[in-house]
């Protein structure tokens, strides 16, 4: 009867957590389409065009900061005119500004109007010509208030003769019109301070302000009138960016077919969700109930991350699709951690809802560890990384934040609901995928002993793997050295034209065009859309429109066009060295300060080992490097650091749960075997459960993040092995000399100082 009562009461507890989890599944099936309906794609999903260009000083003088940006406002204005109703424009260093206008379909248009100069006009209401912008100094408008106090825009004056003559010849003009009107890029075909419905301060029209003059001016002046100070300051911009002495040099440019950015967007879309699809399988298969607990909460990280990215403004380009496949392998990886140390309380006899709080207890601070290290390599990749590179950064930072929020609180909340009804008490195989068999008798003083590879030595043959890892390196080192890198044109400059036909074309003959097009070509290949034509040169904007009407003409084609002149390719090569510095340099830092020297030497070193695997590899095989490349680079680093510290803590623990202290180099050996065993299941299971959305995009995935793909997958193994076989054996190496010497203290947090170093004297009554 007891019984009953019991399992009764254990049925009404899991009511709750049932009810919560199926709210959660309705409410992102109702929310999700839309939610990725209103997200902003990128020009590689959505086709459009994109320019880069350096703003220069047309009589040479220095480049302010207040030039740049008054430039980039009166390019924000023109992109009114062109209908773009989601641009996407930056400033980047000190001279650059960076447009995105995804979906545009005439990028030859629109490049004819962001590139030419702001053109600032005195006219008179029947639209005459007074005076230009040179009668103002350059940027001299400045806000200011009238003899009332309200706000006002005030011009100061170069030619004061001239700007005499022409206000003396507007104030002799009749009452009500001796106005002078101020424009800004005025268009004689469609411009008129008399056309019917037009305002001057409207968005919709290029006139600025039309100001009753009384009389004529030779000083500087002010232009009053019923502003409020909004007002002010954004005429104040106008008419400064239409006064400036600068110029716009096109440097890099790209062009996307919209039907082309379409293909790509459902090749990854299918390509995702095939790996999320195999992701639930494989956690349901180990982890059963609790795995279906991951699943939902994996979807809704998935969710969270889309939410927050459409909040933010993201836009959302294939890298950064790629980056939240990787953060999928992240977020399971989480589960995966927190889930072998419940089992290993499991086995050693706790009762389910012990080991539950014990287990999520243990992997607190691994999973915080590993998600810091992997949001300083994002952060920096933000700070240096620049378009595509920027926006998988964007999304790998808000991956890596969404992850700890539901992992830590979400998951964990729902299992607990789960675990407290006691439903799952006797059940621990339906619940986690735990062996009964496998669990100790407390009483007796049982531990658990059983792990998948219980006889592998892992530190014995560490020179066998040090030579297996060395060959190939320099393997990659004497390929780098000899034949170099197959460079795309983000690091090599030049253009790239791509022809989108599904028309069969002779490639000798696309060549032969090129060349007759003034264009030294490098190669013509196939792609899964047409033909890819690489040539040497850094087309400006006249021979990117020549050669684009010259295919569209003959072959009936569209072309994307990708430009990346010298400069932008030494700013790309000078930020990739950079990050990669700066990201080793922090890793470094934090591991020394978290745990010991010997733990970031060993960690770096992993890292270092990685970089040249892969590298190496793309030159052996001869694999295009391309912008895109360094997130990849960066975020193996990332995947990597998570590893080596899940390594790491556990040798860590092993060490602070020893009775005495390593004497002898055997007892060293054990530590790292014993450790490398408890957690080498868990790593196998995180780099399948990260490889198998990888291996889906390389399969299914768009052509365009191939490169970034191939990198991921080898890195990903590179990182898996090299946390076991690389950092935890040269940590072996550095440790056994101080045996003897070293004194692991317990304690989680306690180790932060090489222990070598001079210890503080301890006093009887003072710190004793």
């Amino acid at each position: 009867m007891t019984k009953k009562i019991k399992n009764k009461n254990n049925n009404k507890r899991l009511v709750l957590p049932i009810i919560l989890s199926t709210l959660i599944v309705i409410i992102m099936a109702f929310t999700f389409k839309p939610l990725l309906t209103n997200t902003k794609f990128g020009l590689d999903l959505s086709g459009g065009f994109e320019v880069l260009y350096q703003v220069k000083s047309v009589d040479g003088s220095k480049l302010t900061d207040s030039m740049v940006t008054n430039t980039y406002k009166t390019i924000l204005k023109r992109i009114d005119v062109l209908g773009v109703t989601e641009p996407n424009i930056s400033i980047e260093g000190k001279n650059k500004i960076r447009i995105q206008l995804a979906g545009i379909k005439n990028g030859d248009e629109a490049r004819q109007i962001l590139s030419s100069t702001a053109n600032l006009t005195f006219r008179d209401v029947n639209d005459n010509l007074i005076m230009n912008s040179s009668v103002l100094v350059s940027g001299g408008a400045k806000v200011s208030t009238d003899q009332t106090g309200n706000p006002a825009v005030g011009l100061t004056i170069k030619n004061k003769d001239l700007f005499l003559e022409g206000t003396t010849k507007i104030s002799k003009m009749e009452s009500g019109k001796n106005l002078m009107v101020v424009w800004l890029d005025y268009d004689n075909l469609t411009d008129s301070y008399n056309k019917e419905g037009t305002q001057c301060g409207t968005t919709s029209s290029n006139c600025l302000s039309a100001a009753r003059v009384s009389e004529g001016f030779s000083s500087d002046v002010i232009i009053e009138g019923n502003f409020t100070q909004a007002e002010v300051s954004s005429m104040v911009d106008l008419i400064n960016s239409g006064s400036l002495p600068t110029k716009l040099t096109e440097i890099s440019s790209n062009t996307v077919d919209a039907s082309f950015g379409a293909n790509s967007l459902n090749k990854t879309l299918f390509a995702g969700i095939i790996g999320v699809l195999l992701i639930v399988g494989l956690m349901i298969a180990l982890y059963r109930f609790a795995g279906l607990i991951t699943s939902i909460t994996m979807i809704l990280y998935t969710f969270l991350v889309f939410l927050v990215f459409y909040l933010v403004g993201g836009v959302l380009t294939l890298p950064g699709i790629a980056a939240l496949v990787i953060g999928v392998g992240m977020a399971v990886d989480a589960n995966v951690i927190t889930y072998s140390r419940i089992k290993d309380e499991l086995y050693e006899g706790k009762s389910l809802k012990t080991a539950f709080v014990n287990g999520n207890k243990e992997s607190l601070v691994t999973i915080l560890d590993a998600n810091i290290t992997s949001m300083l390599v994002a952060v920096i990749l933000f700070v240096f990384g620049e378009s595509s590179v920027k926006g998988f950064a964007t999304m790998f930072v808000i991956s890596i934040f969404i992850t700890v929020v539901v992992m830590f609180f979400g998951t964990r909340y729902i299992l607990k609901l789960f675990v407290d009804s006691g439903h799952f008490d006797h059940k621990i195989k339906l619940f986690l995928g735990a062996k009964p068999k496998l669990v100790q008798n407390v009483s007796q003083n049982e531990k658990k002993t059983y792990y998948p590879v219980k006889k592998f030595d892992f530190v014995s043959n560490r020179k066998l793997w040090f030579l297996l890892s060395g060959i190939i390196i320099v393997g990659g080192i004497i390929s780098i050295a000899t034949s170099g890198f197959n460079l795309g044109i983000d690091y090599k400059g030049g253009s790239n034209i791509t022809i989108n036909t599904t028309e069969k074309l002779i490639k000798e003959a696309l060549t032969k065009d090129a060349t007759s097009l003034g264009l030294d070509v490098v190669s013509t290949e196939t792609t899964n859309n047409g033909y890819s034509i690489r040539v040497t040169n850094a087309m400006g904007k006249d021979s990117v429109i020549d050669a684009g009407n010259y295919f569209e003409s003959k072959y009936s084609a569209t072309t994307d066009i990708s430009v990346v002149s010298n400069i932008v390719k030494n700013e790309l090569i000078k930020n990739a060295i950079l990050s990669l510095i700066i990201a080793s340099i922090g890793i470094n830092i934090y591991l020394t300060i978290r745990y010991r020297f010997s733990y970031a030497i060993g960690t770096v070193i992993a890292i270092l080992h990685d970089a040249l695997i892969v590298t190496g590899i793309f030159s052996i095989l001869k694999i295009e490097l391309n912008s895109i490349f360094i997130a990849a680079l960066l975020a193996i680093i990332g995947y990597s650091i998570n590893d080596t510290i899940v390594c790491f803590d556990r040798i860590k623990d092993t060490l602070d749960n020893r009775d005495k202290e390593v004497k002898h180099e055997s007892e060293l050996k054990d530590v790292i075997n014993t450790s490398i065993r408890q957690m080498f299941a868990r790593s196998l299971i995180t780099s399948m459960a990260t490889l198998i959305p990888v291996a889906t995009l390389l399969l299914f995935g768009s052509h365009e993040i191939y490169t970034f793909n191939i990198a991921l997958f080898i890195g990903l193994i590179s990182g898996a092995y090299s946390s076991i076989y690389i950092a935890a054996q040269v940590w072996f190496e550095i440790e056994k000399r101080k045996i003897g010497k070293v004194k692991h203290k317990k304690g989680r947090w306690s180790d932060y100082i090489d222990h070598d170093e001079v210890h503080e004297m301890k006093v009887k009554g003072i710190n004793s």
